[in-house]
Formats: structure tokens, C-alpha cells, sequence
């Protein structure tokens, strides 16, 4: 059966006007069947179980009982390059019978007497034609199906998904609704291959609304924004729920780098980092300014949770701004990042009481990572910054690294990271009109170690007096 149209297949009545399918309704006609043209099926043990309700019925291809003789012929197209010679001797001659037949809505109506086809000779078995695609495995569907006519069980022969998939194209042909509904609950309650899955959705156009419900709703969202949903779920769970995070991160990273919609992504990434941004944000300033009262071992324990807290948000915090990075999706957190003047200043606040440092030692570590990442590739022209953010975002955060580094002498061991941010902030500096670089040049003071080790300060300096002293003229322009 050949899948294209998009109409939905109609049920035929026993009193049909016309059929189905006006091909197929055309192949079913009487015929002088030639002795030597057509193959008979031989006789063979059946394996297929019937049911007491099907008692009664005589058995399949049986020549001495049936009334109904089915020729079934291997259509020709205009493209075949066999000759009639070569087909004839793939038709196949079948012996059935017709009150079985009627299982079948198509049989049914063609055996009426509106569309009954005359016989010379009444004593003799109704003779029959049934044109069967020219391709592989086709006759074997077709006989398969027509067998199953005879048996009332068919988990038999419905016994996988490319079994139902073979038979439910002829069952609709001959619209057999016990066939199909039988192929149908079977297709519904199995796995699919990726092959499989575009053969059924090949066939959804053929079912009924009914039929196709629970096939269609296996590969069909429920709501627009169920991706999102979805991605949503698997970020929150990577960073919330898994004691064994980092495979799961990994794992999710993967998912989102693989992901069609880098717009989808975008909008659930962002969510999540404002979500965790948030909670740092808060968690830190309830730090910096405790708004509760009680006893001194209270209030230390409420301290140390919100600063457990801030620091499990700014590593999540870091993670996604790898992934949004990663995706070149970044700009958001960077506009987010540069406008962060309130949440610095609480930093700097913090940094500069020793309470912390028993309790979160890696945590200035942790938002100067996240710094140092957006910053880099501001700086690298992956995230294309206006003027205003990039400002903003040296401005902001310049002095947490200063205050970090006078405060916190477990940084020490994170001296690259310190080093890479300094050139970066420099780095971004140089990309700022004069007047604004002047400003946050001075605050870069702090850089200095030893005359020998920090040339990337005398760098930014020296080019800022060359950009000063040497301004292009108007005229050599």
C-alpha cells in the first residue's frame, strides 16, 4: 500500500454504493482463471490459534470446501521492465470462503448483490482478482492477512512492530477492522525503531482520529512549550538532585549543545541563571545585613546556611554560564553581570569580614571564575558588548577582585585565576573611549607586585599615554 494521502480512510457499510478505494475496487472482478498462470497456496499446518467464537469456521484455502476463489496478481506500473510473462508467474490462486470473507468490510461489499460479479455457471466457486503491489514481501502481507480472516487470536502473528506494520497497511486496504485495531493496541504498547516510528506516521493518515490518538500522542508535545519544560527539568535536576553531579551535568551540557532550538535554550538557560543568581544575591545579603534576632548559636547557624547556600548557587551559577558561553548564547548573562552594582558592593562588604573564611573559603574564588569567563569572552568578541556593559562590567567587579585579593590570602593559590581576570579587565579597558579607561585605569593600581611582574599593567598604561599624546589628526584621517 502505497502512503500518501491524507484522507482518512472511510468505513464501508455492507451496502456500500462504491469502495474504498476505486484502484482496488477495480482489481476484484470476475475472471476465467487459466489452469497454468497462477500458483495455488499449498496446504500447510496452521499455527494460528482460533477461538471458540471462530469454531465454525472452515479452513483456510480449502479447495474442496471454498465457494470463493481469489486470484491474487502482482500489479504492473509503467516503470516495470518485466514482461506479462514474468508476472504471471508470481499470481497466486487461493481458495476462500464467503461468510468468512464478510469479516472484511471490502470483501463484504463486493460480495453484495449490487456489486456480486455475474457467474456463467451458478454450481461453480465465485472467481475473484485482487491486484498486489509489485514489491517485496507484499504477497506475503496480502496472504497473511487474508489467513488471519480465518482466526480470532491474532497474537500470533502480531508478535513485533514490523509484524503489525506489514499486515496494517493490507488490513486497510481490505478494511478488516479486527486486523487493524489488533495492529493498532499492538503498536501502541511497544517500543519503536527511529524506521519504524516513520512507517507509522506514514500510516496516521489511514487510521481513524480514535486509532491514531495514542500512536500520535507518543511523538506529539503537548503543549508548544514542552521542550522547554523539559530542558528546564533536566538543568534543575543536574544541579539540584544528583549527589554524583558532575556526570549528570555532563551529560545535560551534552544535551543542550545537541539541541536544535538555540532559542529555546537560550530562553531555559537564562531562566536558570537569574533563578540562581537570585538566591546568591539574596543569600548574601541576608548575610551582610541579618535581619533576625536570638541567641549567638542561632545566629551563627543561620549565617553559615545562607552562606552554604550562596556558594552552592554560585557554582551552579558557574556551570550554566560555561553552557551559555558554549552556546554563544551568553550576551543575557553578561547585560545581567554588568548591572550588578548593589550585589558587588554586598561582595565587597563580606570579603572584607574574616567571618566567611572559615565557613566558604573557595567562594570569592568561585563569582570571579564566573567573572573571568563572561569577561574573556567579551573580551575575545564572542559576546559582542556595547560600550555600557562593558563598562559597567569592569566598574562592578573590579573592585571585588581587589577586595578579594587583600582579603583572602587562600587565593594565593589561585594566582592565574587573579592574573587572566587583571589582562582581561585591562584587555576590555582598552576597548573604552579615553575618559572612561582614565577612570579605571587608576583603580588597576592594585595590579602591580614587583616592576618585573606585572607588564601587562604597563601595557594598558603605556598605550593609554600613547592614545593620549598622539591623537589622530583630522586631516591624516
Amino acid at each position: 500500500m502505497t502512503v500518501g494521502a491524507s484522507k482518512k480512510r472511510q468505513r464501508v457499510q455492507h451496502s456500500a454504493s462504491t469502495s474504498r478505494n476505486s484502484s482496488v475496487a477495480a482489481a476484484a472482478d470476475c475472471f476465467p482463471l487459466p489452469d497454468k498462470s497462477s500458483t495455488e497456496v499449498s496446504k500447510k499446518p496452521h499455527t494460528l490459534r482460533r477461538s471458540s467464537s471462530f469454531s465454525s469456521i472452515p479452513t483456510f484455502n480449502d479447495a474442496s470446501t471454498a465457494d470463493v476463489v481469489l486470484r491474487l496478481y502482482s500489479e504492473v506500473t509503467p516503470f516495470d521492465s518485466s514482461g506479462s510473462d514474468s508476472l504471471s508467474s508470481s499470481d497466486v490462486q487461493i481458495y476462500l470462503h464467503s461468510h468468512v470473507l464478510r469479516r472484511s468490510k471490502y470483501f463484504s461489499a463486493m460480495l453484495s448483490d449490487r456489486w456480486k460479479p455475474q457467474k456463467d455457471d451458478d454450481s461453480g466457486p465465485l472467481r475473484l482478482s485482487f491486484g498486489v503491489p509489485a514489491t517485496q514481501g507484499s504477497m506475503d502481507g496480502h496472504l497473511a492477512v487474508l489467513e488471519l480472516l480465518y482466526v480470532d487470536d491474532m497474537s500470533d502473528a502480531i508478535h513485533s512492530a514490523k509484524a503489525a506494520l506489514d499486515l496494517l497497511p493490507v488490513a486497510l486496504k481490505f478494511l478488516f477492522e479486527d486486523c487493524v485495531k489488533s495492529c493498532v493496541r499492538f503498536l501502541e504498547a511497544v517500543p519503536w525503531t527511529d524506521e519504524e516510528e516513520k512507517r507509522v506516521m506514514g500510516l496516521i493518515p489511514f487510521l481513524q482520529e480514535e486509532e491514531s490518538m495514542e500512536l500520535l500522542a507518543r511523538v506529539s508535545p503537548g503543549r508548544n512549550d514542552s521542550c522547554e519544560e523539559m530542558l528546564q527539568g533536566l538543568i534543575l535536576a543536574a544541579i539540584h538532585n544528583y549527589p554524583n553531579m558532575a556526570f549528570v551535568k555532563a551529560f545535560v551540557a551534552k544535551l543542550l549543545k545537541d539541541f536544535s532550538s538555540k532559542g529555546s535554550a537560550k530562553r531555559v538557560l537564562k531562566r536558570a541563571f537569574e533563578t540562581s543568581l537570585k538566591v546568591v544575591k539574596e543569600s548574601l545579603e541576608e548575610y551582610s545585613s541579618p535581619n533576625f534576632r536570638g541567641d549567638h548559636n542561632e545566629t551563627e547557624a543561620i549565617q553559615r546556611l545562607n552562606l552554604h547556600t550562596a556558594m552552592t548557587n554560585a557554582k551552579h551559577l558557574s556551570w550554566l554560564v560555561e553552557r551559555m558561553i558554549e552556546l554563544r548564547v551568553a550576551d543575557v548573562a553578561v547585560d545581567e553581570w554588568s548591572e550588578q552594582a548593589s550585589f558587588t558592593a554586598d561582595l565587597q562588604r563580606a570579603f572584607r569580614d574574616d567571618g566567611w573564611r572559615g565557613i566558604v573559603p573557595g567562594f570569592p574564588s568561585v563569582l570571579l571564575r564566573c567573572t573571568s569567563k563572561l569577561a574573556n569572552a567579551v573580551a575575545a568578541g564572542s559576546i559582542l558588548a556595547n560600550k555600557q556593559v562593558r563598562k559597567k562590567l569592569v566598574k562592578h567587579w573590579l573592585p571585588v577582585l581587589l577586595v578579594s585579593k587583600d582579603h583572602s590570602p587562600l587565593l594565593a593559590s589561585n594566582k592565574n585565576l587573579c592574573t587572566e581576570l587583571e589582562e582581561t579587565f585591562l584587555r576590555i579597558i582598552s576597548t573604552l573611549p579615553l575618559s572612561d579607561a582614565q577612570e579605571l585605569l587608576q583603580q588597576c593600581l592594585s595590579f602591580t607586585r614587583n616592576v618585573d611582574d606585572c607588564p601587562h599593567l604597563f601595557k594598558a598604561f603605556n598605550t593609554w599615554f600613547r592614545r593620549a599624546t598622539h591623537p589622530p589628526q583630522p586631516e591624516k584621517l
